[in-house]
């Protein structure tokens, strides 16, 4: 027998390839901070820190549908819970499994990193970042006092959830201890305003299952919501061109070629964003996103 009906729900859950995308992320940040791809130590660590994004997210993903089911129930009744697909408690169940998988790999990496060269004074910081990410989920999905409790307050729920998509790349450059990197840094503040945008875009395609919360398109109406995301685009362009200035000289002049396909997708947003085509716009703001980060990859390999 197949296992794919049993399997298909579980990655539609995990949102599998958005958390797969985790782990370019990570190889990003490693190659963007050693200018070509990691060795020894460091390529394991890199590996074991891919496993453990990869894992993470499965858990915040499942977690999201799992607090999301009644919206969801009007919004995408299709998914695996409000369908019926996954019942409650397994998708407990998994989001505790991912979790424990998370945490697991991230052990093997302080190991590794303790026994061998790298040495776990070099590899702390990873840890203080995967932190990061774990307390930006728990003030986001959390309904506890201690939380708070950003996913009902609008835009700081967008900005925790950029947030901790750009720290995937910082993740990366701190497997080769190097988190400070400054070619890191330059690309998570792309792809942190690139994944705002495309947030508050959602929001705005979610308002009619969304009533009751308080989402930024909630709150300023689509005509606002929908200026801000144009603004933020704006600003994701020129992050974008900044680190090839002379100025800057972050990245060699020359490279900004190789990021001209992102700009030109990037550019097709606004006429769906005044259309309103939602839908279509953060998806061309996720294509362009990906050509972009793909470009800075492609950069990074290039000798000298």
């Amino acid at each position: 027998m197949s296992t794919y009906p049993t399997l298909a729900p579980w990655a539609e859950l995990f949102r599998s390839g958005n958390s797969v995308t985790g782990i370019f992320g990570v190889v990003l940040g490693s190659i963007l901070a050693s200018q070509g791809l990691p060795t020894g130590d460091f390529a394991i660590i890199t590996v074991l820190h891919c496993l453990s994004v990869m894992t993470f997210m499965f858990s915040w993903n499942a977690l999201n549908d799992y607090m999301d089911i009644e919206i969801d129930r009007i919004n995408r009744p299709d998914r695996p819970l409000p369908s019926g697909e996954i019942s409650e408690v397994a998708a407990r169940r998994g989001i505790v499994f991912a979790a424990v998988l998370s945490t697991s790999f991230l052990i093997f990496a302080a190991y590794v990193s303790h026994s061998g060269e790298v040495g776990l004074d070099g590899w702390l910081p990873s840890l203080a970042i995967w932190m990061i990410a774990l307390l930006l989920l728990f003030n986001y999905e959390s309904s506890s006092k201690l939380s708070f409790r950003m996913k009902d307050k609008g835009l700081p729920g967008n900005l925790a959830i950029s947030m901790s998509v750009g720290l995937v790349i910082i993740f990366g450059a701190a497997s080769v201890s190097d988190p400070m990197n400054h070619r890191a840094w330059s690309v998570f503040i792309v792809g942190f305003l690139y994944n705002l945008s495309r947030e508050i875009v959602k929001d705005i395609e979610d308002m009619d299952g969304d009533e009751g919360r308080e989402t930024y398109a909630m709150k300023v109406g689509e005509e606002g919501a929908s200026t801000l995301a144009a603004l933020v685009l704006i600003a994701a362009l020129a992050a974008m061109l900044a680190p090839f200035s002379p100025l800057l000289h972050i990245f060699t002049d020359w490279h900004v070629a190789f990021v001209i396909p992102s700009v030109v997708t990037l550019m097709m947003v606004k006429p769906k964003l005044l259309a309103s085509e939602y839908g279509n716009a953060q998806k061309l703001i996720k294509t362009s996103m990906q050509l972009c980060l793909i470009a800075f990859l492609l950069i990074s390999l290039i000798p000298g």
